[in-house]
């Protein structure tokens, strides 16, 4: 059985003598603390945490992890509070553990809002100290080991649990040892017999291909030691969970996915690295287009390596990977590697930019806390961003910026900048000009243009990939909705409270906090969004501040501009709506209805949704409005037009002339035919008002044989 003696005698080949001391007292800690608790093994549960601390031990991590290690479950399991650790440890190590305690309930499915609360905490953990999530991913890991003594269902659940969060966060930071074995326990936690087949199949399929291994091994080192490259091949073995999604994604059957050799090939230095890859390819053809070099441009969680597939004897593919020995210690320990180099007292430019790396990206997850509306959009979005296939591009200084597969030039902005994401109008590629949706390729250079006052569309939504990118628009969308609700909600207030000869800014700041507190708001924004969104009745809300302001039995004169319209410019953003039913236009006669949770929708006054007697809000004051157009006007708006002509060659091609001709768009065109002669063309234009329509249709009625041109509504 492992001991505290034993992860000691481990721990001198790094640590100094006190520190180590340090970790001993908190293990006998520990010890005290969980005295007559067991694990459901049977065995005393301070086996755990000394378990933990020997995994965090194997990645050389300092000795105030070690003691959090040690310490992890202390607040959770027992009487112990954070501040006697704090008084006993020091604060660092106090808040380790209480970061580590927080960080026991995320669940899955059926417990979707806990699981998701659960992870913001542990992003906050993170946020304040990275170790955190280190000194978790070694308890999963240990608690994955020792599955045996759960019940089935349970297994699966913190299986499936490992697979989706951990697992990839382990990815994401680079530490590829847990990572690989957190994969595989879970994959035979869940599927028990398949990873049986497999795992019999690899040590079978392992006996068979040992002399070819052999071969190929032995001629890659030759092929090294003839050049006198220092180099040393290593065969390189694939994992259980990866030979079964392989299987499932591709439909490849075993022995396929089997017939591939890997070799790993460890040196000295990054030239080195090169002018390997030079002998191999001479030794062996190399496979076009499958040659990736990521030393000159490292994968998001710190990993550096050439990659190259090669034509080996008989046709055997062969898969080569090429790395610095600390390229490999990134590889398997990712982040943790900040500590292995930091307890040799030198700092290396990988692990450091490994942790720089880790620590932007915990900021970016706070930043998506911050825009997400609640906990599960934010664990929804934090998914999407754990496991991209990563493509580069450029920006015109030539910086590289990485992105998962599919993102479009939308993700690239929003990942330069929110602000520039937020003002993007177009973009350049490769000095072309390009649409925002364009899905990018690696190797493009990118020009963002952005004008000040732009704002992002909803429509960007539709195809944007990035957590990122998907956060900050939605968060920009709703304070734009909020901004435009305000402005909508004073003037819909000032309008109820023109009759009483007053207006909300004549009223009482007193008053005003009567009647917000009467109203049960919390400020006069708050009231004004839910008048504009359509949630509150206006004339109530005026009542009340009048009385607040006059007492309640106040007489407002009769008259007043009570009956005044409300001028619209077309403009106005969010909340105001112009209804898909009656396409209404500038220069028609047309009301508004506050509609809850849209804000306004401008109708034609004749629309039939407006005028039907069975309409319920049709005598409501305070749901319908009188509206008048601007007179400053510049928007484009949409039209239906049903037009009766007789079918000939040409017809589409001549509308769309005669359209473009009159300065308007078409948004849609579609042509039925009615008999051998007449055809009926449906057609959706984009006109400045009633007067342009009017042009247009003019125009379209002096073409030959045209019957009936209906406006269409309804």
């Amino acid at each position: 059985m492992f001991t505290i003696d034993d992860l000691a005698d481990r721990l001198g080949g790094y640590l100094p003598s006190d520190e180590i001391q340090q970790v001993k007292r908190a293990f006998y800690y520990a010890e005290q603390a969980h005295d007559g608790q067991r694990r459901r093994s049977g065995e005393p549960y301070v086996t755990h945490p000394l378990a933990v601390a020997n995994i965090l031990a194997n990645m050389h991590m300092d000795h105030q992890s070690l003691m959090a290690a040690m310490l992890h479950d202390v607040i959770e399991d027992t009487g112990v509070s954070k501040k006697a650790l704090e008084a006993q440890f020091g604060k660092p190590v106090a808040e380790l553990v209480d970061g580590v305690s927080k960080l026991t309930q995320i669940t899955f499915e059926d417990k979707a809002v806990a699981q998701a609360e659960n992870f913001q905490k542990m992003v906050l953990a993170m946020s304040r100290d990275i170790r955190v999530i280190i000194v978790k991913l070694a308890d999963r890991l240990h608690n994955m080991r020792t599955l045996g003594a759960l019940r089935p269902d349970k297994k699966r659940r913190i299986a499936r649990e490992t697979l989706e969060i951990y697992a990839r966060i382990a990815g994401r930071l680079g530490i590829n040892t847990i990572r690989i074995e957190l994969e595989d326990l879970s994959f035979q936690a869940i599927h028990p017999m398949r990873s049986e087949r497999i795992k019999r199949a690899v040590a079978k399929a392992r006996g068979h291909r040992r002399s070819a291994m052999r071969e190929i091994q032995s001629s890659l080192q030759k092929s090294l030691d003839d050049d006198g490259l220092n180099g040393t091949v290593i065969g390189r073995q694939k994992h259980l969970l990866s030979i079964y999604k392989k299987m499932r994604d591709q439909r490849k059957p075993f022995v396929e996915i089997m017939d591939v050799f890997g070799f790993r090939i460890i040196t000295e230095d990054v030239a080195s690295c090169y002018r390997i890859l030079g002998v191999v390819h001479n030794l062996y053809k190399p496979v076009p287009g499958r040659f990736k070099d990521y030393i000159a441009i490292p994968k998001a969680n710190g990993y550096q390596s050439l990659h190259t597939t090669l034509f080996g004897p008989r046709g055997m593919p062969i898969e080569v990977q090429i790395r610095t020995r600390e390229m490999e210690a990134m590889a398997n320990n990712g982040i943790a590697a900040h500590w292995l180099y930091k307890a040799g007292q030198t700092s290396h430019p990988i692990a450091e930019g490994s942790h720089a790396r880790a620590r932007a990206w915990v900021k970016g997850l706070l930043e998506m806390q911050r825009h997400a509306g609640d906990s599960l959009e934010f664990i929804e979005h934090v998914k999407n961003d754990l496991f991209p296939d990563d493509i580069y591009v450029f920006t015109p200084k030539g910086d590289i910026m990485e992105l998962p597969q599919g993102a479009t030039v939308i993700d690239f902005a929003y990942t330069v900048h929110t602000d520039i994401g937020n003002n993007c109008i177009a973009c350049r590629i490769d000095r072309h000009l390009a649409p925002l949706s364009t899905r990018l390729e690696s190797g493009q250079t990118l020009e963002i243009i952005t004008a000040p006052g732009a704002k992002p569309n909803i429509t960007w939504l539709n195809f944007v990939t990035t957590a990122k990118a998907r956060s900050a628009i939605r968060h920009a969308l709703k304070y734009q909705q909020q901004t435009e609700a305000v402005m909508l909600g004073r003037r819909l207030l000032n309008k109820a409270l023109a009759p009483f000869d007053t207006s909300l800014e004549e009223l009482d700041e007193s008053a005003l906090k009567r009647a917000f507190k009467e109203l049960d708001v919390s400020s006069e924004d708050a009231l004004l969004e839910s008048l504009g969104m359509g949630n509150r009745m206006t004339h109530v809300v005026a009542r009340r501040l009048v009385a607040a302001a006059h007492g309640e039995n106040y007489e407002h004169p009769v008259g007043g501009e009570g009956s005044k319209a409300v001028m619209i410019s077309g403009s106005e953003g969010m909340v105001i709506n112009f209804a898909r039913c009656c396409h209404p236009l500038p220069g028609d006669p047309v009301v508004g209805h506050l509609s809850t949770g849209k804000g306004l929708v401008v109708h034609r006054a004749e629309c039939k949704n407006v005028v039907d007697k069975n309409f319920a809000d049709k005598n409501d004051p305070d749901k319908l409005f009188a509206l008048e157009w601007s007179d400053t006007i510049d928007e484009d708006f949409p039209v239906a037009l049903r037009i009766e002509i007789e079918s000939r060659r040409g017809l589409v091609a001549e509308l769309a002339g005669l359209v473009t001709d009159a300065d308007a768009n078409i948004e849609r065109i579609g042509i039925e035919e009615r008999d051998a002669h007449l055809s009926t063309v449906n057609l959706t234009l984009s006109v400045k008002g009633r007067v342009h329509l009017a042009r247009i249709i003019k125009r379209i009625r002096n073409l030959p044989n045209v019957g009936k041109i209906t406006r269409l509504a309804n």
